[in-house]
This record gives structure tokens, C-alpha cells and sequence, in this order.
């Protein structure tokens, strides 16, 4: 999906376009579930990517700014999965509260844009890097225990992908 069909989507969902909405949170499922498998019990990812895809179809017209909108959702699953961690089971209804609805706070709505299509033209795993250590904060030995690598090999790719990220947004 590109940038400008990503963003036309984006805006028909918040306006309740349904088929709008389905695809957005279609395509949004994959990226998901890899955040849920680093923030979850295994056997509860795909428990808190259902209930927060459900979340974000019935909240979609509460998202302020769309740019905001991956780190709204994946604040919204990593809610989930923290409320599965401590044995809360079933839906609940429980309101969007300002620690996920203030998640991103844009100065520069161009250069939000921007980022967020460098971010979406990074291959998977250069993509998940970046999130997880420059969004989620992740340290070094955090990373390369997630990811399974050395720290050599973190550094590389977190290198790689971020000289990757800069390539897109100087063109």
C-alpha cells in the first residue's frame, strides 16, 4: 500500500468508511503482531491483536491525528498485552485514556508524514528494529535477546536501517 493510499484510507476510516477501515486494520495486522509477540506472552499475542484491532475500529474517530495512528494502535496492544499479563481475561470497556490517546505530538505534520513513509518502506525486520529501540526504548542487550542476534549484528542492522530511513527522506 502506498503513502498516499495509506493516508486516503487512513482518513475514510476515521470518516467511517467501513471498507476503508478493513483494509487499514488489514494491513496493519502483520506489523501488529510482531509488536504483540515481543510484548506478550506467546500464547496471548494474537489475543491482544484482536482486542486492540477492535478497539481501533470502534475508536477510530477518537484518533486526533492520523499521523499518530501506528503509535496509537501499537499503544493500544501493548495495553493488551499488559492487562493479559496481570489475568485480566474478556473485553472490557475501557475508554481510550490520554496515555494512549496523546501518544504523538506533531510539530511538523510534513515531516510526521514523511517519517512514517521512510518507516514503511524499510524491509520488516530493519522496520521492527527501529520501533523497538527508538520507540519502545529498547537497550542493545534488550534488542539482540528479542531479536535473537549478537550485539554486533544488532548494531549492524539497527545501523543499516537507520542509513536506510536517511536515504529515503534525503531523496
Amino acid at each position: 500500500m502506498n503513502s498516499l493510499t495509506w493516508t486516503s484510507d487512513l482518513e475514510a476510516a476515521r470518516a467511517g468508511d467501513r471498507p476503508a477501515l478493513e483494509r487499514v486494520l488489514t494491513h496493519s495486522r502483520q506489523d501488529l503482531r510482531r509488536y504483540a509477540e515481543h510484548h506478550c506472552v506467546i500464547n496471548d499475542a494474537e489475543d491482544a491483536v484482536q482486542e486492540a484491532l477492535f478497539t481501533a475500529s470502534r475508536r477510530m474517530a477518537d484518533l486526533r491525528s492520523l499521523e499518530c495512528f501506528t503509535s496509537w494502535l501499537f499503544r493500544i496492544v501493548k495495553r493488551e498485552c499488559n492487562r493479559l499479563k496481570r489475568g485480566v481475561r474478556g473485553f472490557m470497556h475501557q475508554p481510550i485514556t490520554d496515555d494512549i490517546a496523546d501518544t504523538c505530538h506533531v510539530e511538523s505534520r510534513g515531516l510526521a508524514r514523511d517519517l512514517a513513509a521512510a518507516m514503511e518502506s524499510l524491509p520488516a525486520h530493519y522496520r521492527e528494529i527501529v520501533l523497538l529501540r527508538d520507540l519502545e526504548g529498547m537497550t542493545l542487550n534488550e534488542l539482540s535477546q528479542t531479536l535473537g542476534l549478537t550485539i554486533e549484528a544488532t548494531k549492524a542492522r539497527l545501523h543499516r536501517a537507520r542509513s536506510l530511513a536517511r536515504e529515503y527522506l534525503s531523496r
